[in-house]
C-alpha cells in the first residue's frame, strides 16, 4: 500500500508539472466578448471578438490582417490570391484557402459553408453584405479610399480581431515613416507629378483619393488636385499638355508600360517625357499606390525619385527590406521588388 501511495504521489507530481509547463507554453487568450462596431458605412454591427474565423473579400483588409499575426485566423480570401507576392512570401497558406469573392461579388453560399465569426467586405459590396446578414453572419464593411480611412480601417480590424495593440503599434510605425518622408522634404521645392491610373494613362486621381495624399507625402504636388472627386477621372491629352507636369509615375501593374506612354506622340511634348522623368511603381511584392500597410514604402519610392538628394535610393531600398522583415517576417531583396 505504502509503495501504491508512493507511485501515486509521483504520477500526481509529474501530471502538475505538465499542466504547469502546458500553461507557461501557451499564450494568455483574450475572453471573447460580444460588442458593436461601427464600419466604415456607419452601420452597427454586432460581433464577437476577438474573431478567430475570418473571411476577408478584399486585398487591402486582407494584407492589413497578414500584417497583424492573423493569417491563421482567415478561413476565406478574396479571389487570384496565387498571384499576389506578398502572400506567397509571408503568409503561402492563403493560397490554398477558399477564394470567396472579389471586387464585383461574393459567393455567398461557400462564405456560409465556411461558419466565419466576421465577414471583412470592401464598401461597394454593401448588397451583398446585407444579403449574408440576413444569413446571421457579421458583416464590417470598410472603406480605405484616404490616408486617414485607412488608418481608420487598420483600428476597426485592430477592435474585430483583438489585436488593437499591435493595430496601434504598425500604424505608429507607419507614422514614424510618413513623418520622416514629410519632414526630409519639407523645405524642398515641389515639382509637379501626374499618377497615371493602370488601365489608361489618360486617367488619373483627383484630390480626394489616397494617391493625393501620396504625391503630397512624397514632396509633389498632384496636377489632378484641382479635380474634386472620390474616384478616378479620365481626361484628354490637351489636359496633360496643359498640366504639363515635371513627373510622371504609373501605378504598379498597369496594363501599359512607360515605354508605351513615352511612345505616344500627342504627349512628346510633356517636360517629364522629354526630360525622361517617368517612372513606374514596383509590384514585385505587392502594390504601393494605394493604401495598405506597405504603403508608405510608395512615399519612400516617390520620394527618392522626386528628390533623389535628399532621399537616396539605398536609403529606400534599405527602408523596404526593415519594413517587410520587422512586420511581415520575410526577406526581400530589389530583384523581389521588380527592381
Amino acid at each position: 500500500m505504502h509503495r501504491i501511495f508512493k507511485v501515486l504521489i509521483s504520477v500526481a507530481i509529474v501530471l502538475s508539472l505538465c499542466c504547469a509547463c502546458l500553461a507557461e507554453s501557451q499564450e494568455p487568450q483574450a475572453a471573447p466578448v460580444t460588442m458593436t462596431v461601427t464600419d466604415q458605412a456607419g452601420r452597427e454591427v454586432l460581433i464577437t471578438s476577438p474573431a478567430t474565423r475570418i473571411v476577408s473579400c478584399y486585398y487591402i483588409s486582407t494584407a492589413a490582417l497578414v500584417a497583424l499575426g492573423l493569417e491563421d485566423s482567415l478561413v476565406g480570401v478574396e479571389m487570384k490570391a496565387e498571384t499576389r507576392g506578398l502572400y506567397n512570401l509571408a503568409a503561402p497558406q492563403l493560397v490554398n484557402l477558399p477564394a470567396v469573392g472579389s471586387g464585383k461579388g461574393v459567393n455567398i453560399e461557400e462564405i456560409a459553408a465556411l461558419d466565419p465569426d466576421v465577414v471583412i467586405l470592401p464598401l461597394r459590396l454593401s448588397e451583398d453584405a446585407a444579403t449574408l446578414e440576413d444569413l446571421g453572419i457579421p458583416v464590417v464593411l470598410v472603406n480605405p479610399e484616404t490616408q486617414a480611412d485607412f488608418e481608420a480601417c487598420l483600428r476597426l480590424l485592430g477592435v474585430i480581431t483583438g489585436r488593437y495593440d499591435e493595430a496601434a503599434a504598425l500604424l505608429e510605425r507607419c507614422s514614424d515613416i510618413t513623418s520622416s518622408v514629410t519632414g526630409s522634404v519639407a523645405e524642398a521645392e515641389k515639382p509637379t507629378v501626374y499618377l497615371a491610373a493602370g488601365s489608361d494613362y489618360l486617367t488619373t486621381y483627383p484630390s480626394g483619393l489616397y494617391q493625393d495624399d501620396l504625391i503630397a507625402v512624397s514632396g509633389g504636388v498632384n496636377v489632378a488636385a484641382e479635380m474634386d472627386g472620390d474616384s478616378k477621372v479620365t481626361i484628354d491629352a490637351e489636359q496633360l499638355l496643359a498640366w504639363n507636369p515635371d513627373y510622371i509615375f504609373i501605378v504598379a501593374d498597369a496594363d501599359y508600360s512607360a515605354g508605351d506612354l513615352m511612345a505616344d506622340e500627342r504627349l512628346s511634348g510633356l517636360t517629364a517625357v522629354t526630360e525622361g522623368r517617368v517612372y513606374t511603381f514596383p509590384s514585385g511584392v505587392e502594390p504601393w499606390d494605394y493604401p495598405t500597410p506597405s504603403a508608405v514604402l510608395g512615399q519612400l519610392f516617390m520620394a527618392s525619385c522626386l528628390h533623389p538628394d535628399i532621399v537616396a535610393y539605398d536609403d529606400f531600398i534599405e527602408g523596404a527590406a526593415a519594413f517587410y522583415n520587422d512586420i511581415f517576417g520575410i526577406e526581400i531583396t530589389p530583384e523581389d521588388l521588380g527592381l
